[in-house]
């Protein structure tokens, strides 16, 4: 058995007794030590810093560590992150507000800073590229890492340099980290879940069979609530009740992701870590003070974020090609419509006049509590609103919305507006 300190880093062989109850580490006397079979031999790991939003916050002020503190948009909105004190009272992100203070009365709410998390953010990011340029950001607050061939450049096997990274996110950034260490994405990704917070758990290949077998369907990337009860009404509720299974069978019964299910029940994944993998969609939403059930309020409230979308897209050179609209009944059932675009665009004119024949066959006098707008199939901004003679007002709608870019750009974000932003 191979044993790592996460203190001091000792890597060994039997450093540490596997009959003792609470080892500790032989040279500092630490009790986190980690011990694997396959220790020295795992290369892919997922890094996820624990309770981000709620950890920067109470790093930002001491008064909360003792605190339950919850991330979220006030009594109207939802759960964005719960420290783990909040956590303890069963309050979980995406949780409706009213029913988290429910839950946790004495909770500190602090609205989301966003700007102030992607920065910490990036630092951590920073971190991750410093011991391998193989980083696939998955979030602002997690990524896979690839440390295949690093050993001798860090002066140790894969698990060393991940105790000495999440160390230093700790002691430079503030925040804490769990890692997931494993032969594969899939796995790696269920170890950093495994022992959370400041959690450090692998899973090898050899284990992997039997170890995926008896966790719930569910525990496979992609298999969803709908798909999960579709699932357990075939039978199948544990990974094991796959495995009679062939790839052709599971393709022809669900599909494409019927060959996800084949491999990655039996713990194969050969997906890479891509550094540079695309970005799927921009998009913004907002939740409301009331709920909302008239059309002409529902587009007061579409328009702005039609415009921080088109503005996402403009900053990164991005152009969309499909138009979503997203809204949330009060009762929190989501509907979601798209429509393709002829051709992919930029202009927060083109998605606002898109969602909102979206939304006038969709607001039938429901009442709505959220509303959202974004823009996936993304492609090179080179591409957007080309000149059109079908519709040949388009370039003058371009040439109006560059125009006012070029003013906000110089003066800011209010200094020029269209009327309908006006109240």
């Amino acid at each position: 058995m191979t044993t790592l300190c996460r203190d001091c880093f000792l890597v060994g062989k039997d450093a540490v007794s596997e009959k003792r109850r609470h080892p500790r580490c032989p040279s500092c006397g630490s009790p986190r030590v980690v011990a694997h079979p396959e220790l020295e031999s795992l290369t892919i790991a997922h890094i996820d810093c624990d309770a981000f939003y709620a950890s920067v916050e109470k790093r930002d002020n001491p008064e909360l560590q003792d605190k339950p503190v919850i991330v979220g948009g006030g009594h109207r909105g939802v759960v964005s992150a719960a420290c783990y004190l909040a956590r303890m009272y069963g309050v979980g992100s995406a949780m409706p507000m009213f029913k988290a203070l429910k839950a946790c009365p004495d909770a500190i709410v602090i609205k989301p800073d966003m700007a102030k998390y992607s920065s910490v953010g990036r630092q951590v990011r920073a971190l991750m590229e410093a011991v391998t340029p193989l980083v696939e950001p998955i979030s602002i607050d997690e990524a896979f890492l690839d440390l295949s061939g690093t050993a001798q450049l860090h002066g140790g096997c894969a698990a060393r340099t991940l105790a000495h990274l999440v160390k230093r996110i700790e002691d430079e950034i503030g925040v804490t980290a769990s890692v997931g260490l494993s032969y594969s994405k899939f796995l790696a990704k269920i170890a950093s879940d495994l022992d959370k917070p400041r959690g450090f758990a692998m899973i090898g290949e050899a284990e992997a069979p039997a170890f995926l077998a008896e966790k719930p369907i569910g525990i496979i990337w992609g298999v969803g609530k709908a798909f999960r009860k579709q699932l357990t009404n075939d039978g199948i509720r544990h990974v094991r009740d796959l495995l009679p299974y062939d790839e052709a069978q599971l393709i022809a019964r669900y599909g494409r992701i019927g060959s996800r299910l084949y491999f990655f029940a039996r713990g194969i994944d050969d997906r890479k870590v891509e550094p540079h993998s695309a970005m799927k969609s921009i998009s913004a939403e907002t939740t409301f003070n009331d709920d909302i059930n008239d059309l002409a309020p529902l587009e007061k409230q579409l328009w702005p974020l039609c415009e921080k979308v088109s503005k996402r897209l403009k900053a990164k050179a991005l152009a969309g090609g499909n138009i979503i609209l997203k809204l949330k009944t009060s009762d929190f059932k989501q509907i979601t419509r798209s429509r393709t675009l002829e051709n992919p665009t930029q202009l927060s004119e083109v998605i606002y006049q898109e969602s909102r024949r979206m939304l006038e066959n969709t607001a039938d006098g429901r009442h709505f509590r959220l509303i959202g707008v974004g823009t996936s199939d993304l492609q090179d901004g080179e591409t957007a609103d080309p000149p059109s003679l079908l519709v040949p007002e388009l370039a003058q709608v371009a040439k109006v919305e560059r125009a006012m870019d070029a003013v906000r750009l110089k003066l800011g974000d209010d200094a020029i507006k269209k009327g309908r932003s006006l109240k």
